[in-house]
């Protein structure tokens, strides 16, 4: 029989699959407890519906974030901070300022669990920030930390 997984069922399918299970399997455990339903027509065509929308939503995140990437080259960010008379900050430069300081200084969105820094920023100077925006998509800000 063939059935439509709803659930990831371990040794089975995971959701979406289309698979030839036994009949009684299919009528005494995955039917009857929601994890797939029979393979008809509406069912085949709820799962390539979500398989199109799902790769839609990807290939838009995608160029999104290559338009991104784009408007990232060149960008550099100030970051005003106090200090110590040796050049030392008090405390330390984080991705979530830098994220803050580049959505209000240029007006680009970049999430601060996609920036990445090599090292903590702990005293003045400038540095370069990765960001990781999709898979083998990425960007570089520039990140200047100057004194108050």
């Amino acid at each position: 029989m063939k059935v439509v997984f709803l659930k990831d069922v371990k040794g089975q399918g995971k959701a979406g699959d289309v698979k030839e299970v036994s009949d009684g399997y299919a009528r005494n455990f995955l039917i009857p407890k929601g994890a797939a339903v029979l393979a008809d027509a509406k069912a085949l065509n709820e799962v390539e519906g979500k398989k199109a929308s799902l790769a839609h939503k990807k290939e838009v995140e995608r160029e999104q974030a290559a338009e991104t990437a784009k408007k990232l080259e060149g960008v550099s960010v100030k970051i005003p901070m106090t200090g110590g008379t040796d050049g030392r900050l008090y405390g330390s430069v984080t991705s979530k300022e830098i994220a803050e300081q580049l959505r209000e200084q240029t007006g680009i969105e970049v999430d601060k669990r996609k920036i990445t820094l090599s090292e903590p920023i702990k005293a003045f100077g400038t540095y370069k920030a990765a960001c990781k925006l999709y898979n083998e998509i990425d960007g570089t800000i520039t990140v200047i930390v100057c004194e108050k």
